[in-house]
């Protein structure tokens, strides 16, 4: 029987179909998914615990149909945690699921969460972001040196104002920059910050760099996305896997590996991504400890 019992953290876990392919053509099975899980659990969970998360499922694999989970399942173990949420989009309470250990990310991605996405704040303070984001994101003319090009304008900005950042590949075509801060913002004011410092970077280098303007964009420009920065909204946490042919990984950089330009987003891989850490460790720590104030922009 296709079916193993896993023992995590004091807790058993069922773990099922492993040898079902969920990229085919790859050869890469739901198994490679769990046992990736498993080995980088210890360095992924720290950007998951008391962050409320979304899940993005693929039962039969990334060929087959998908979904995403925002509620906690009725029939999922009780040690593993939810927080009550209403979004304004609708009248009841959802429970939204929070991973605070190891047995709980293998189960949900025993359920097929290939991906998992996080708020920008943590619990107890759900409506205070400790994190701004920063979505880098090439129209469909936009090549991949054009969205590193643009993120060293981010990171040259930054320093500019005495202001840290961190980047990571999302896993698709573009990057992520995170801006870890102090507590007693408030998600409006996050998002206005970033839209200023967006509009900035788009007037000096208006050939590369957009500000976003809904769901989709199209050219040869990198655009900006702000609206991430909003309670109930989310990104890709690092080192989860994405969606996409060849099982990608959103990978912390440094910024001078991304200033030497020799990387490319298909580098990083479930297979890869594991044997990254360990020789150069958790490029993205410092986001869980450095704790900023964001200046003024004019």
């Amino acid at each position: 029987m296709d079916r193993e019992v896993w023992e995590l953290e004091g807790h058993r876990v069922t773990v099922t179909h492993l040898d079902k392919l969920f990229w085919p053509e790859e050869g890469i099975t739901k198994g490679d998914l769990l046992h990736y899980y498993q080995k980088m659990g210890p360095v992924m969970l720290p950007y998951l615990r008391n962050r409320p998360v979304t899940l993005h499922v693929f039962p039969d694999g990334i060929k087959g149909g998908a979904y995403y989970r925002r509620e906690r399942p009725a029939h999922a173990p009780r040690w593993i945690r939810s927080v009550a949420y209403r979004p304004v989009s609708l009248q009841e309470v959802i429970h939204v699921p929070v991973i605070d250990n190891l047995a709980a990310l293998i189960w949900f991605a025993n359920l097929g969460s290939i991906e998992f996405h996080g708020w920008g704040s943590r619990l107890p303070a759900l409506e205070e972001p400790d994190m701004a984001f920063l979505d880098l994101d090439p129209g469909d003319e936009a090549s991949f040196e054009q969205v590193v090009e643009a993120a060293l304008c981010v990171r040259d900005l930054l320093e500019e104002i005495g202001v840290d950042g961190y980047v990571k590949t999302s896993g698709g075509r573009g990057l992520h920059v995170y801006i870890p801060l102090a507590s007693g913002y408030t998600f409006e004011a996050v998002r206005t910050w970033v839209k200023r410092l967006a509009r900035l970077l788009a007037s000096r280098r208006p050939s590369l760099i957009v500000v976003a303007r809904g769901a989709t964009h199209r050219g040869k420009e990198v655009s900006i996305d702000y609206a991430q920065n909003s309670l109930g909204r989310n990104m890709a946490v690092p080192y989860t896997v994405r969606a996409h042919p060849g099982a990608p990984v959103s990978t912390p950089l440094s910024w001078e590996e991304l200033q030497a330009n020799a990387l490319r987003p298909e580098m990083f891989t479930l297979h890869t991504v594991p044997d990254r850490v360990r020789q150069q460790g958790d490029l993205f720590q410092n986001v869980l400890v450095r704790r900023q104030h964001l200046p003024e922009l004019s």
